[in-house]
């Protein structure tokens, strides 16, 4: 063996042994992360934290408002969400795939995905809630949904580009509308990369307590009515996490594992309708 060709190994093994060094400490501390949320979370998990809502100071109570805000606030915006993000990835994809103003919208969507979700809070603090002159959980859902958009149009335009050409050519050839064709070829064939985007959206949401501070706020007691301020679990963690209260500070812990279950679990479907497209 050459000295050059010893020189090369050596850098391998060292690179290689880097990368999985870095691995390994991700892991490591993913794992701690879990651990510790295991062991607060599930001594803080009752029937109670399902069926009771959130306590005065210094006392037991549970997390059902605070569940059932963030379910009502996610529902209502991926609903505003998600249609627009598909139309502009439907947009990118199969109408101004090389136009200017394709280019604009992408450059803009890069941008929003990296955007700090505070700035998205008080975005929509300033066009809702100081108009409206109150908070409300419209407002939280509007700011969820400007989360959402760019996620969606990203994966709608990266799973539309990933389908055949030669699929539009032929249901095109049969006499087919361009909106029949992506309809009833481009949407079937990337409807499961379709169903990730949008899981991934709803997991990128989830946990966002920022722009739920600026819009939704909180509110203690039980409440559904979009146009006033209502409870969510992101929120609540946050503020019963920096409380003095150890009743508090168990349902924060005992949200916190709620959030990253449900995360987990969007994460691996998500995952898992990926590697089925892929193997079709």
């Amino acid at each position: 063996m050459s000295a050059l060709q010893a020189a090369r190994k050596t850098r391998s093994a060292i690179a290689m042994s880097l990368c999985v060094a870095s691995a390994g400490v991700g892991l490591i501390a993913l794992a701690l992360i879990l651990f510790a949320l295991l062991w607060n979370g599930l001594s803080g998990l009752s029937p109670a934290v399902f069926t009771q809502t959130t306590p005065p100071p210094g006392s037991a109570g549970g997390l059902a408002n605070a569940i059932v805000g963030s379910l009502i606030m996610t529902f209502f915006g991926v609903l505003i969400g998600a249609p627009l993000g598909m139309f502009a990835g439907t947009y990118m994809a199969e109408y101004g795939r090389d136009s200017k103003l394709a280019t604009v919208v992408r450059f803009i969507n890069d941008v929003l995905l990296s955007a700090p979700s505070i700035v998205i809070g008080l975005f929509v603090y300033e066009i809702t809630v100081v108009p409206m002159g109150h908070f409300s959980a419209l407002a939280g859902s509007v700011a969820l949904a400007l989360l959402v958009v760019p996620v969606v149009v990203r994966t709608t335009e990266d799973m539309l580009n990933l389908v055949p050409g030669t699929l539009r050519e032929a249901a095109t050839a049969l006499g087919l509308p361009r909106s029949l064709v992506i309809r009833h070829v481009a949407y079937k064939a990337a409807r499961a990369g379709l169903i990730t985007g949008l899981l991934l959206a709803v997991a990128r949401v989830s946990g966002e307590t920022a722009p739920l501070l600026f819009t939704a706020l909180n509110n203690q007691f039980w409440s559904t009515n979009l146009n006033a301020p209502m409870a969510s679990l992101p929120v609540v963690i946050f503020q019963f996490a920096l409380s003095p209260y150890k009743e508090w500070q168990s349902l924060a812990w005992a949200g916190a594992l709620l959030i990253t279950l449900a995360v987990l679990t969007l994460s691996i479907t998500a995952r898992v309708l990926g590697a089925q497209r892929t193997s079709k």
